[in-house]
């Protein structure tokens, strides 16, 4: 994303936005929380173009090999990166302009009950592309599968140890400190609930695909659920039903961001990204016609 000089009124992770659409300006202060303006989407994908696509890319990568996860990621930040209201946010009746482009999971160190999880956040520019998004993957599963924890996890654990009278208090500082975008990035440069996307891979626990709720706190405005791989009835042009394994995944937006025209196009776009997969090998930034 472009840095420019900070003015008066920008926060450290976003630029306000001065000159909006009446209604969009209004709305942001009588509809001041984001779990009060939630859009939810639903879509399926069919996984025949990615299968193929994948199975050529592990034909050379035995190493990690590449997973619907990895292609999903990169559709979702090019998505974002190519329709950039969606990486806008609202927070104290404010609209800004998110600074970075960034995409936040859940690593699960141990498929398990007791297995703790950590928290992952790729930081994705323009020149980006489907390679580079695997190669990160691949460097922060095996960071958060060690014994390491992230900042934020710290942060929270320190926080736990205090007395309860005076951990509430503080959080309730912290709070108000996000509002204003105060809050010291050592706490949140892991959180998920500060990036432009959070990515639920609900699949990879067997379950399936469905709403999640965004939240006031942070700056998130796009949650992704991806499901678990079913196979469907798929119909063509004739009526002719085929059996093919697709992939169901739940979009929650707010939609005070834009207006119904660009989300449907945006999702468009996201879902084209995927039955084209080869349009990831190009950066990120390259314009797609998918209409």
């Amino acid at each position: 994303m472009g840095k420019n000089k900070r003015r008066l009124g920008d926060r450290k992770d976003g630029v306000l936005l001065r000159d909006l659409p009446s209604i969009q300006f209004i709305t942001g202060i009588i509809y001041p929380n984001r779990c009060d303006n939630e859009a939810y989407i639903s879509e399926r994908v069919d996984l025949t173009p990615i299968k193929a696509y994948i199975a050529g890319k592990n034909a050379t990568e035995t190493d990690f090999p590449y997973t619907f996860f990895h292609v999903v990621v990169t559709a979702l930040v090019k998505t974002i990166l190519l329709r950039p209201k969606l990486n806008r946010f609202i927070v104290n009746g404010n609209y800004y302009m998110r600074n970075d482009l960034s995409a936040s999971f859940v690593v699960k160190k141990e498929f398990s009950d007791h297995g703790a999880e950590a928290l992952a956040t790729l930081h994705a520019t323009g020149e980006d592309t489907v390679q580079s998004v695997h190669e990160y993957i691949r460097s922060q599963v095996k960071s958060c599968r060690s014994e390491k924890t992230d900042p934020t996890t710290d942060s929270m654990d320190m926080l736990n140890r205090l007395p309860r009278f005076i951990s509430k208090a503080a959080i309730h500082f912290i709070m108000w400190l996000d509002r204003h975008g105060w809050v010291p990035s050592s706490m949140i440069e892991t959180d998920p609930y500060y990036s432009s996307v959070v990515i639920s891979n609900l699949g990879s626990i067997k379950l399936k695909s469905g709403y999640h709720h965004l939240t006031n706190w942070g700056t998130c405005s796009l949650f992704c659920i991806i499901g678990e791989k079913k196979l469907t009835p798929v119909f063509d042009q004739d009526g002719n039903a085929s059996m093919r394994e697709t992939l169901d995944l739940g979009l929650t937006i707010d939609e005070r961001l834009a207006d119904g025209y660009y989300y449907s196009k945006s999702i468009r776009l996201l879902k084209y990204l995927l039955e084209h997969p080869e349009e990831l090998e190009k950066p990120l930034k390259e314009e797609v016609y998918y209409e």
